[in-house]
């Protein structure tokens, strides 16, 4: 008779074999009316399965990571159900859990509108009220495919060809619905309380570009109605911070489809990446990193021995000239290298830190880009130390001190560190990564920093120290990488002399901060919601005459403010002044100097902030003062290093 061994250490002790259900609801009715599912051993299984010996159980409710995992894989069956029986015609195929959500792919003879979408989204809500029991069931392989061919469903059949022979064949049942799943699910529809149907998209079968395009309906699931709408604000609130609506409103930048992933800058966008760009080479020679630029075009030889022509050949934009073969760079590392080699260098040289903002090329498919956020030209803040495995340490402190005080200037508090180690497609002996991920161990350790490891997820060449930020909106961004490479020196050649006159291949150490330009000044468009701080933003002020007897003496500001390093211009348009309040509001332009026959006359601004906020009016002086003031106090540029 089993005896359950609970996560308080307390045992339940029964006389026959009894369900992970039965468990919940001997601990208490509260937790039985609560779970979802039960971890048995580890396992996370139905709350029907059931218990026959001694073994560790807990309860899974929805507030879990797990839970909620399942809540919205159940949740995508109930979209597959109504959707099968408003659109009999439509075929099912996958439908996984993603973040925050779930989708289905569905092949249907026609495109599935909004209208369809509200349809669908009625149905699920009946057919969870109606609280359908579901069940799993173990079938037959043959006779799984039998059924689902009978029903017209070919791509569930093709996945069950694919099955491993060894491996059970479980559906689910629910009401008139049966679904191919390994599971676990809720125990009943009635659990699922609070969901929405997001957006239809195109999807191809399997995500192959050769294969038959189907169509993906996304969706949401939470716990309860509270979480669901919290989040559905904060997605519109998204949608309003979207950097590409408010590259348009501040004309930033655009993309078009004669140049796919790449971006043409306007003049406040180019002003914001110059801002950058100055910021951080004052950060970096502070640091004692020395600027490089390296060619865009490189011979295929060269990374053919860097091991990026086998690894990324896809990837890369090449050509042909004079009977060569070359590559449009996807990354700067293998050039640095080049440098590196030209002279030689000894032991006292070291560590030696190149920076490049390099402009880079991957041929990303078209199906992936996205404005800033992926592209296919992007610069990189890009740079490699080539050291002693003695100095790796140090190294990768001062890295991480450069970072965490970057991302704090921006306004990220909060910083998310992983440790990525070896995939298993990579260069290298495995003493070599066994180093590689020991030396970034200790490097975190000793921090006393907290971090996740991610299995697998290392670079082709070295494992790397992976930083994320939350934005305004709780969202992570991955941008920083430190990544410790003993192998890529070696593969092109790398030698310094050492301290007893030994030939050594240096440690290469390949470090971001911003990731590229695009995609940081993309997260920063959406964490600010487009209201840059005074010291990035590209207007920093407005100045905004109410008639034409007021154009010499706001053009006269806009100079003053010019020739004290501001960035400014005179609005002289023959427009109302309300009209041109509310344009440069919505632009939000830090400030705005309005101008009337009063002001010129006492040779005064009145100011008005972006937020509404009306500051009266005060000297020009006064403003220049305030101005100054707030862009030390944000920028910390200089004082800071």
């Amino acid at each position: 008779m089993p005896t359950v061994t609970l996560p308080d250490g307390s045992e339940r002790h029964y006389d026959r074999s009894v369900t992970l259900l039965q468990v919940a609801e001997d601990i208490g009715s509260g937790l039985a009316k609560a779970a979802v599912a039960g971890r048995l051993d580890g396992r996370v299984l139905d709350l029907d399965h059931l218990i026959q010996e001694d073994c560790a159980v807990s309860i899974v409710t929805s507030q879990d990571p797990d839970g909620l995992e399942i809540l919205r894989h159940s949740t995508a069956h109930l979209l597959a159900q109504a959707v099968k029986q408003l659109y009999p015609d439509a075929q099912v195929t996958i439908g996984p859990v993603i973040e925050n959500g779930f989708y289905y792919d569905f092949a249907y003879k026609r495109a599935f509108s909004e209208q369809d979408l509200r349809a669908i989204e009625v149905r699920m809500e009946e057919l969870a009220r109606t609280d359908f029991e579901v069940r799993r069931e173990v079938w037959d392989r043959s006779e799984a495919l039998a059924f689902f061919r009978g029903l017209g469903e070919e791509y569930k059949a093709r996945i069950i060809e694919e099955i491993p022979p060894a491996e059970v064949i479980s559906l689910y049942r629910q009401g008139d619905f049966v679904d191919l799943c390994r599971g676990p699910h809720v125990p009943r529809t009635g659990r699922l309380k609070a969901f929405k149907l997001t957006k239809v998209a195109g999807a191809y079968w399997r995500g192959d570009a050769r294969n038959e395009m189907l169509q993906r309906i996304y969706g949401t699931a939470w716990p309860d109605r509270k979480a669901l709408q919290q989040y559905l604000h904060a997605l519109e609130e998204a949608q309003r911070r979207d950097h590409r609506r408010l590259a348009k409103i501040q004309d930033l930048f655009h993309l078009q489809e004669e140049a796919p992933g790449m971006v043409f800058w306007h003049p406040n966008g180019w002003r914001v990446y110059l801002l950058l760009q100055d910021y951080l080479r004052t950060k970096l020679d502070a640091h004692g990193y020395r600027e490089v630029r390296t060619p865009e075009l490189v011979d295929r030889s060269l990374w053919e021995r860097s091991g990026h022509w086998e690894k990324f050949r896809a990837d890369m934009f090449t050509t042909e000239s004079e009977k060569r073969d070359y590559a449009v760079k996807p990354m700067n590392c293998p050039c640095h290298v080049q440098i590196f080699n030209q002279g030689l260098k000894s032991y006292r040289d070291l560590p030696l830190r190149f920076s490049e903002f390099g402009n880079c090329h991957r041929n990303e498919a078209s199906g992936t880009l996205h404005g800033l956020m992926r592209v296919r030209n992007f610069v990189q803040d890009d740079a490699h130390i080539f050291c002693t495995e003695e100095q790796i340490q140090s190294e990768v402190a001062g890295f991480l001190d450069m970072a965490e005080a970057v991302y704090r200037d921006f306004g990220f508090d909060e910083v998310i560190v992983a440790l990525s180690t070896r995939p298993e497609q990579r260069v290298g002996a495995d003493a070599l990564w066994d180093k590689a991920e020991r030396a970034l161990d200790q490097a975190l350790q000793a921090r006393r920093l907290e971090w996740e490891v991610k299995p697998g997820e290392g670079a082709f060449y070295g494992p790397k120290i992976e930083l994320s930020m939350k934005d305004s909106l709780d969202r992570v961004w991955q941008c920083g990488t430190m990544q410790v490479d003993f192998s890529m020196p070696e593969r092109l050649g790398a030698q310094y002399v050492a301290e007893d006159g030994a030939r050594l291949v240096p440690v290469m150490l390949h470090r971001a901060i911003f990731g590229s330009f695009e995609r940081f000044i993309g997260v920063l468009i959406e964490h600010y919601g487009g209201a840059w701080p005074a010291w990035l933003a590209p207007i920093q002020a407005v100045v905004l005459n109410i008639t034409d007897r007021q154009a010499d003496y706001a053009s006269g500001i806009e100079k003053r403010l010019a020739e004290h390093g501001f960035r400014a211009y005179a609005d002289l348009r023959n427009e109302k002044i309300g009209f041109k309040i509310r344009e440069h509001t919505l632009q939000k332009t830090p400030y705005l100097l309005i101008v009337g026959e009063r002001e010129r006359e006492s040779m005064t601004v009145a100011v008005r902030t972006r937020a509404g906020e009306n500051l009266g009016s005060m000297p020009q002086e006064a403003f220049i003062e305030r101005l100054s003031g707030e862009v030390t106090q944000l920028g910390r540029i200089v004082a800071e290093g």
